[in-house]
């Protein structure tokens, strides 16, 4: 009966805890490793959001050449011209994203909510239905401007109302005005991002939109896309200023099925999951393979015991019963013992993930839903079957009277070989995983060592609020300065600024068409340029050279407007010609021309090296700084360079704030190289597991290689005693064991490096910018396995190479 053989499993385990816990340790790792990526490549790429038919959902991407596709606003105009010409979608409908900061319902405490701004048939569009009250609608959307209705989500009602009946008519108070709440969205809905929540929902008519659309039954995708393209061209030549934009005549919309949340997740962490499932899927194969060995030995030394039991009657397909129940509970406990891990490591990844630039607020909730409990149950299920078919088969084949007769050595040799064949493929897995690892981790090196144009070391960045702090701008600018001289004052900061915000930020005060004297430039050359508000010392705190002219000043305010460029907008705009006392002037509109503000042009007297602005990858963009005080537009984010830790300071820099900006707040603290490594954090991610997958590896072929060499020894004790009794030396034992070793390991080194080079194009074209020429990862592995390997040797080679000779030849 089945519960017999479970509770004889059960006792085997308890009889050999040594070896039940590095077989569940062994498989817990392998499963929770899969569980945990699978749970995050499952809520991020697969999981459906709750709404009506979400296959049909369809987002709007815009495609520049040569650029990556990205998320795209969509003016109002556009919208509308989209929904209202277009044959393919059934409805269109869209959202935008704010964060409301200091929010309070009727005289609350104030709070900080995630809004998102739709058109009056967005509820309806996706099939939702409210928890209480009702959905923003048609009618509650103003002919300009934001609505006076809100919806907030069923989680802020849940937390933070306490799931009060009576919210409905109570009011949110923004910026002194009130916003009635008319509904609770349904519980399943967070909104359409993945990884991000959204607490209030209200109409508007101001802001551009993230298009969202439902295709039309039996509209294909590749059809809507036509169209939608036909579309925007239709748009662009009814539009006098974006027609002439070369820019603009160069984009091109995507359609990316929506039906799982929008894009922007999935772009950054699609290609890097796919990759992850992959080496956890050879991982667990390295356990399976592994624990398939160790249950070999097992069975071997067991011979006699199966034989017996053949003997007093036992069938083959009893004993392999027998067997596969003992392989399937051992990979049971290991799969609850993964489950553990799998959610503990589920929560390091989204901290890692959220520590991205893009997503510094994610939140992704994975539930324990049907789907991810199959994915468990039938991982178990299959690493159960796959280690426990050797051990089931041996017993399988077993004879009553030949094993008998033979005293558990029938099979020695061929099963022996098996072994052998097992561990070579595991020295194979291993090498793979571990130049994997050396190969992504000396891709993130390289990404950290980029050239950058800034010196990213050293560098606190301090970000205050000062939007409803009281202060008049001229009173503010005041304190900013007294501030920074006062921060200036402590001896562990070299210098201090303050800037809109620093590079690879991806922010700035936009880009702007420029007007540089003595430079023709055609219409359909023109290439925009970045503007960014900065203080005196800037460069100086982040690094940045100062290659020509002079700094900025605070005796800059109220004279005439100057300007500092970086290298390339030199080169592009005054080739050969010292740009220092050039005029430039920034052209707002690209249909009729004209000076930027006042209409007075900004003499340049400064040139600065180039630094990278968004993107690490990317190169700088051609960038124009201006003095904040003399433009009178403060910014909130003040740099110090220090010659400590730069977080050993930020005790005495905040309270300074409070001395100086008694009611402005700091809303975040941290440092430039965080801000660097935010930009990396897939490389970061698929590095730092792969690394952690590649030590797994390695200890699990070092088990495999122990076990196997241990088992060999044992098997072959009357051989080494003879050997030993006609002369032969401890040394010449110890080469003959080291032999078998050897040659299971270059036979997998051979075999893992062809796995490798299988594998490189594959793996480059999943990580953006991954090189694959060096061979040092691969020397990296083959040295690492073979060290593990003579480690996992020296035990067996000392037992058999101290051998008594006469107590050899007893052995049984």
């Amino acid at each position: 009966m089945l519960s017999n053989d479970v509770r004889y499993a059960l006792r085997l385990m308890r009889r050999s805890p040594g070896f039940t816990a590095v077989a569940v340790l062994s498989l817990a790792l392998g499963i929770g490793a899969n569980t945990a990526i699978y749970s995050l490549f499952y809520t991020i790429l697969l999981r459906q959001l709750p709404v009506a038919h979400p296959e049909q959902l369809v987002e709007l991407l815009r495609k520049a050449p040569g650029e990556p596709r990205e998320m795209a606003y969509w003016g109002r105009d556009k919208h509308e011209y989209f929904r209202d010409h277009n044959h393919v979608f059934s409805a269109l409908t869209g959202m935008s994203f704010d964060n409301l900061a200091g929010v309070h319902i009727d005289g609350a405490d104030r709070e900080n909510l995630i809004l998102e701004t739709v058109p009056g048939n967005y509820f309806a569009v996706l099939g939702l239905k409210p928890t209480i009250g009702r959905l923003i609608g048609p009618e509650d959307v103003p002919a300009n401007g934001d609505g006076s209705v809100v919806v907030v989500s069923w989680s802020y009602w849940k937390t933070r109302l306490n799931r009060d009946p009576a919210v409905l008519g109570k009011r949110i108070w923004y910026e002194d005005a009130p916003k009635i709440i008319i509904g609770v969205a349904p519980g399943t809905y967070t909104g359409p991002r993945v990884g991000a929540r959204t607490d209030v929902w209200m109409p508007s008519k101001k802001n551009d939109l993230l298009m969202l659309g439902r295709l039309k039954p039996g509209v294909t995708l590749q059809q809507a896309q036509a169209e939608v393209n036909v579309l925007y061209r239709n748009w662009l030549e009814q539009d006098p200023v974006s027609s002439k934009d070369p820019k603009a005549r160069q984009i091109h919309v995507e359609l990316e099925p929506a039906g799982a949340g929008l894009a922007r997740v999935r772009d950054q962490y699609g290609k890097p999951l796919v990759l992850l499932m992959t080496v956890v899927g050879l991982l667990l194969l390295l356990a399976c393979i592994n624990m398939a060995s160790m249950l070999l030995a097992r069975s071997a030394g067991r011979q006699r015991e199966l034989a017996v039991r053949v003997s007093l009657g036992a069938g083959r397909g009893r004993l392999m019963r027998q067997m596969l129940t003992e392989s399937l509970l051992l990979s049971a406990v290991g799969a609850l013992a993964g489950v553990l891990l799998a959610y503990w490591g589920i929560g390091v990844l989204v901290r890692i993930m959220a520590s991205g630039r893009a997503f510094e607020h994610l939140e992704i909730q994975v539930q324990p839903d049907l789907n991810l409990l199959l994915f468990t149950a039938g991982i178990a299920i299959l690493t159960g079957l796959l280690f426990g078919l050797g051990p089931a088969w041996y017993a399988f084949r077993l004879a009553p009277a030949s094993t008998l007769r033979q005293t558990g050595k029938g099979d020695t040799r061929s099963w022996r070989l098996f072994g052998k064949a097992l561990v070579t493929a595991q020295v194979a897995l291993s090498i793979f995983l571990i130049t994997a690892a050396a190969a992504f981790l000396n891709h993130l090196m390289r990404l950290r060592n980029f050239d950058l144009g800034f010196r990213r070391d050293h560098v606190l960045l301090v970000t205050l609020d000062p939007e409803r702090s009281g202060y008049k701008s001229d009173r503010l600018a005041m304190l900013y300065q007294e501030l920074l001289a006062r921060m200036q004052t402590i001896p562990q900061v070299r210098s201090a600024s303050i800037s809109g915000c620093t590079p690879l930020q991806g922010c700035g005060s936009g880009s702007r068409y420029v007007i540089a004297e003595g430079y023709a430039e055609k219409r359909e050359d023109r290439r925009r340029t970045v503007v960014t508000f900065v203080a005196p010392r800037y460069f100086e705190t982040l690094g940045i050279p100062l290659t020509g002219g002079r700094d900025f000043t605070f005796q800059d305010a109220g004279r005439p407007r100057v300007a500092i460029i970086n290298q390339m907008m030199s080169r592009y705009y005054f080739p050969g010609v010292d740009p220092i006392g050039k005029r430039v002037a920034i052209d707002r509109d690209p249909k009729t021309g004209g000076w930027f503000g006042n209409d007075q042009p900004y003499e340049i007297v400064g040139v600065v090296g180039d630094a990278k602005a968004v993107e690490l990858r990317d190169a700088p963009y051609p960038t124009m700084y201006f003095n904040m005080f003399q433009e009178g537009r403060l910014m909130d984010q003040f740099e110090l360079r220090t010659i400590v830790e730069p977080e050993s300071v930020a005790g005495t820099v905040r309270q300074m704030v409070r001395d100086v900006l008694k009611t402005v707040p700091v809303t975040r603290v941290t440092t430039l190289a965080d801000q660097v490594d935010s930009n990396i954090v897939p490389e970061r991610l698929i590095a730092t597991l792969s690394e952690f997958f590649g030590c797994l590896g390695a200890m699990l072929a070092g088990i495999g290689i122990y076990g196997l060499l241990a088992y060999s020894v044992a098997q072959r004790t009357n051989e080494i005693g003879v050997r030993m009794a006609l002369g032969a030396t401890a040394g010449s034992v110890s080469r003959l064991v080291l032999k078998d070793m050897l040659g299971m390991v270059c036979t997998g080194l051979v075999a893992g490096m062809g796995m490798v080079f299988w594998a490189r194009p594959l793996a480059a074209s999943l990580l953006h910018g991954l090189k694959l020429e060096s061979a040092a990862p691969l020397g990296i592995g083959g040295g690492v396995i073979l060290v593990v390997a003579l480690l996992a040797a020296f035990v067996p080679v000392r037992r058999a190479s101290s051998m008594d000779p006469m107590l050899a030849l007893r052995h049984d």
